[in-house]
């Protein structure tokens, strides 16, 4: 064990506990910053640079997580906000219009929810990605490359996005700090993909 993984002498709770902590701090943060909705993206990419500092040693913290969000809170992440609230209605009204009987509307659902799956990986991925810091534009494009290209990443995205949203469907308040582990989750997807060319 390194001296900086060594628990202190009288430490009650090691540093992968005050990791734990941070994430769920980290979580409520996000949680909160999203509430409006349209500022969800920049909320989750906040959090999983937040908690990819962690590996240099700087804190993941809610003081931390707010400081980051206040110097790149801008106009272009409001904008991939309102993308994403357009696109989650729209699959919405396309899998409502399914249950109302349309013609084809087993095929329409399936593809429709094949459609919006990709789409959530993509921008998930996107947010887990440093980059996304800065701007979206690109990242989303090495997203959509990383999604095709990492099957197994993209797979892991998803089984943590329904255990985020199986927890805070079994328990409500859960909701609340599910976006830490989820951004947590993203981080070491992006993480775990060998060096990829810029561009």
């Amino acid at each position: 064990m390194s001296a900086g993984q060594a628990r202190e002498t009288g430490e009650i709770f090691g540093p992968r506990m005050t990791l734990f902590a941070d994430v769920l701090s980290v979580g409520v943060c996000t949680a909160l910053v999203s509430l409006p909705v349209v500022t969800l993206p920049a909320a989750l990419s906040t959090a999983c640079a937040v908690l990819r500092g962690a590996r240099e040693d700087q804190p993941a913290t809610a003081g931390r997580y707010l400081t980051t969000l206040r110097r790149r809170l801008r106009a272009g992440d409001l904008a991939a906000g309102a993308l994403f609230l357009t696109g989650a209605l729209l699959l919405w009204a396309d899998l409502a219009l399914a249950r109302a009987g349309l013609p084809g509307a087993p095929l329409f659902a399936i593809v429709a929810a094949a459609i919006g799956a990709y789409a959530a990986v993509v921008g998930l991925r996107a947010c887990g990605r440093p980059e996304s810091l800065t701007g979206w534009r690109a990242v989303v494009g090495g997203a959509a490359r990383d999604s095709v290209r990492d099957v197994g990443g993209s797979g892991l995205v998803l089984l943590a996005v329904a255990a985020a949203v199986l927890c805070a469907w079994m328990l409500l308040p859960l909701a609340f700090l599910a976006p830490g582990p989820l951004a947590l989750a993203l981080t070491a997807v992006d993480i775990r993909m060998p060096h990829r060319p810029e561009g």
